[in-house]
């Protein structure tokens, strides 16, 4: 990915956007670990990248701004870090940090379950909290996948959908969307991973089928604004054919 300077913003803000841009936010404890930091240090850090990727959405005109915050795989890390995790109004969600996002006029929503008893109660309490105090917003819808997995989110849905369905081999694409996490949200038109890892990881499988994938060796904390608008510029470079012919995108 090449760094744009910041001279080339307006011309990116002129070009075809991303509706739905995603970010594997990967590196953290690297980066803490670079630092001599314990790696909760590093998951704090991150906290500044997610304000910079959203206000570079705001600003771009990004309708939906995706996030993997917590998947089902990292229950396996030690659990002074899996504790720190799950006390997200601690390290990503702080109260002046939703009151500002609420404020800019962005919507939160959390993507995963939340309902696993592994999730401590206060946890779940404050991400309804920042659901209900932001669900008028419409600047910008911002999904952040806590206790993700997107195994899991495939085998509920066709679980519930066996169970409402008459015939579920008539279902189509949008009637099988309904029984996933989040129906309303979008498939992913940009996923940006950072830390120079280049794979899914249970992320997203049904929104991901026709993303464009953009990876840079910067770790998370170190993602800022211009890397967000590079990432954007990058994905203006391709031509999205989507199985078909190329895709003009305005």
């Amino acid at each position: 990915m090449r760094m744009v300077e910041a001279e080339e913003h307006e011309s990116i803000r002129l070009g075809p956007i991303p509706n739905h841009v995603s970010c594997i936010m990967d590196g953290n404890g690297r980066w803490a670990q670079m630092r001599q930091l314990d790696r909760s240090k590093g998951h704090a850090a991150a906290e500044d990248s997610v304000d910079a990727a959203v206000d570079a959405c705001l600003e771009l005109g990004v309708k939906w701004l995706s996030v993997y915050a917590f998947s089902t795989e990292n229950w396996g890390r030690p659990a002074p870090e899996v504790q720190f995790l799950m006390s997200l109004q601690e390290w990503l969600l702080r109260e002046e940090k939703r009151n500002r996002f609420r404020d800019l006029g962005v919507r939160m929503r959390f993507v995963g379950d939340l309902d696993d008893p592994r999730v401590p109660p206060a946890c779940r309490d404050w991400l309804r909290e920042c659901e209900a105090m932001t669900a008028h917003n419409t600047e910008l819808e911002f999904a952040i996948a806590f206790n993700y997995g997107g195994r899991a989110e495939l085998l509920r849905a066709m679980t519930l959908a066996a169970a409402s369905e008459t015939d579920v081999s008539q279902l189509s694409e949008d009637d099988f969307r309904k029984y996933l996490y989040c129906p309303e949200m979008p498939d992913i038109d940009l996923l940006v991973r950072t830390s120079s890892e280049q794979r899914l990881s249970n992320y997203f499988p049904w929104h991901t089928a026709y993303s464009e994938f953009v990876y840079t060796d910067t770790l998370w904390p170190d993602f800022l604004g211009g890397h967000f608008y590079s990432a954007v510029a990058e994905y203006q470079t391709r031509k999205r054919r989507r199985g078909g012919k190329a895709v003009t995108e305005s």
